[in-house]
């Protein structure tokens, strides 16, 4: 497997390589070798509990965020997000993965 390239608007984003070239290029810069993450370990993190949705305006005042630019970033309506934020209504995956993506929590995006 060689380096696979991602773009964005045409203009290179980011770089895939394998583990061991990576590695290469960590000792080539004078960095200590990562270590891998073992599935182990993933998985302890994995089971901490994820915030409710009702958390959402928890979250959001923690970051700073005014509820009219997360529900702009969002692509929701500022009385939606209120409702999500209320627990009235649940986000669908296009929402929780906005929702993960803007406040930093990553289980959100994933299916359920």
């Amino acid at each position: 497997m060689g380096i696979q390239v991602i773009s964005r608007d045409g203009q290179p984003e980011y770089a895939v390589v394998p583990w061991e070239q990576y590695q290469a290029l960590l000792r080539a810069a004078g960095q200590a070798p990562a270590e891998a993450v073992s599935s182990e370990a993933q998985g302890v993190a994995a089971s901490a509990p994820l915030p409710a949705f009702s958390e959402v305006a928890q979250i959001r005042q923690a970051k700073g965020i005014a509820p009219e630019q997360l529900a702009r970033n969002v692509g929701v309506s500022p009385a939606y997000l209120a409702m999500i934020e209320s627990g009235e209504r649940q986000p669908d995956a296009a929402i929780r993965r906005a929702l993960a993506w803007h406040l930093g929590v990553a289980g959100w995006s994933e299916p359920s």
